[in-house]
């Protein structure tokens, strides 16, 4: 799924909103998960700050990696093979979506249009098709 340059910059301008309240982001982000769908919170072992934190990370790689995408697939496509060993299914990448989406929203307010959501949703899409891919060859 290719992103446009406008998509882009949205993401940008937007993360850089989003980076500085992070662990708060996070918090939101795993309450609303759990919310959606309780049985979730049996796959996270570690603490859920520690997770928040990794989350956040992989987000900020993803954002600072926009231009050049090809150079992330590869961390990428390991976490998605990591986390078969969770115990992730490939529905549960929906459920993830939604409740990133939802926390953006949270974040962000009036500065989620449907612009914004529309390019957030393009680079998760981006991303769970790249970590399930990358799961569907080992399982």
């Amino acid at each position: 799924m290719m992103m446009t340059p406008e998509q882009t910059i949205l993401i940008r301008d937007t993360w850089k909103k989003v980076e500085p309240i992070a662990d708060t982001v996070a918090e939101l982000f795993y309450a609303r998960l759990f919310e959606m769908d309780p049985s979730l919170e049996m796959l996270f072992k570690s603490d859920i700050k520690t997770q928040g934190a990794k989350l956040m990370k992989m987000i900020a790689m993803a954002v600072s990696a926009l231009d050049r995408f090809e150079a992330v697939i590869p961390s990428i496509q390991s976490s998605g093979r990591r986390h078969v060993g969770y115990d992730v299914k490939e529905e549960d990448y929906d459920t993830v979506g939604g409740a990133l989406l939802w926390t953006l929203e949270k974040g962000l307010g009036s500065e989620f249009t449907p612009e914004v959501e529309d390019a957030w949703a393009a680079l998760y899409g981006k991303l769970a098709s790249i970590m399930k891919d990358a799961a569907r060859e080992i399982s």
